[in-house]
């Protein structure tokens, strides 16, 4: 593994821990009010097209970490859309 790659290892872990506490708020509050619809339609697009690129690209950590981030950015616009 190049040191390069831990850098990508350490971007995909801090960037996917930090949706931890949002998603663990929505779920603890049942509110969803502050939290934009065009920004969690944004980020899920965004990291959909980030784990493609990956894909293409083969980079494992890119593909770990934008998968990871997929499935809490989904289950907090599935909140935002059911806790309106």
């Amino acid at each position: 593994m190049h040191q390069t790659e831990y850098i990508g290892y350490a971007a995909g872990i801090i960037t996917t821990l930090a949706l931890f506490p949002q998603a663990l708020k929505i779920l603890s509050t049942r509110h969803t009010r502050d939290i934009s619809l065009i920004w969690a339609l944004a980020m899920n697009a965004g990291i959909i097209l980030w784990l493609l690129y990956g894909i293409a690209q083969n980079d494992l950590p890119m593909i770990a970490a934008n998968g990871c981030s997929l499935i809490l950015l989904m289950i907090i616009l599935l909140l935002k859309l059911r806790y309106g």
